[in-house]
């Protein structure tokens, strides 16, 4: 079943900027952590991509920030394919603060594939399109109420 992919943390001194709350550019990287975290937990991450000579690789973000995430705040950053087709992928992140029920972040990302030698783009292998898959229907990456709480696990 392909729905979405969940990880925890909590913010740390290193997040925070200097009007006090989690730096812009710290959800920039967040948002590369939860991918990441996430093409490895389906089988295909970054060995997989030295093994088929081909990668994916950003060309286009949108967010939006919506609230403010300050020091040990728990977060849960959750992304998900929504849509897959020959030479691009698409991924969605939103970061939600379970203490009083808030989305901090949405974002999208627009993925190209290709080959690493040359960093010329490339149609995505079947390898890339059977484990990318675009979240199925009816499932809503949006519903948080079935979350564990961090440190339930």
């Amino acid at each position: 079943m392909t729905t979405f992919f969940d990880l925890k943390l909590k913010v740390q001194p290193e997040h925070i900027d200097l009007l006090g709350h989690v730096n812009n550019v710290v959800y920039v990287k967040w948002m590369q952590d939860v991918a990441t975290a996430h093409i490895d937990h389906i089988g295909l991450g970054l060995k997989g991509y030295l093994e088929l000579k081909h990668a994916m690789v950003a060309v286009e973000h949108h967010m939006q920030y919506k609230k403010a995430s300050v020091l040990g705040d728990d977060v849960v950053l959750r992304t998900w394919f929504s849509d897959i087709n020959a030479m691009y992928s698409y991924r969605q992140y939103v970061f939600y603060r379970p203490a009083d029920r808030a989305v901090l972040f949405v974002a999208s990302t627009k993925w190209a594939c290709v080959e690493i030698a040359t960093g010329k783009p490339k149609r995505l292998s079947p390898t890339f399109t059977h484990a990318y898959q675009s979240i199925e229907d009816g499932v809503n990456p949006l519903d948080f109420s079935n979350l564990e709480m961090i440190g339930d696990e």
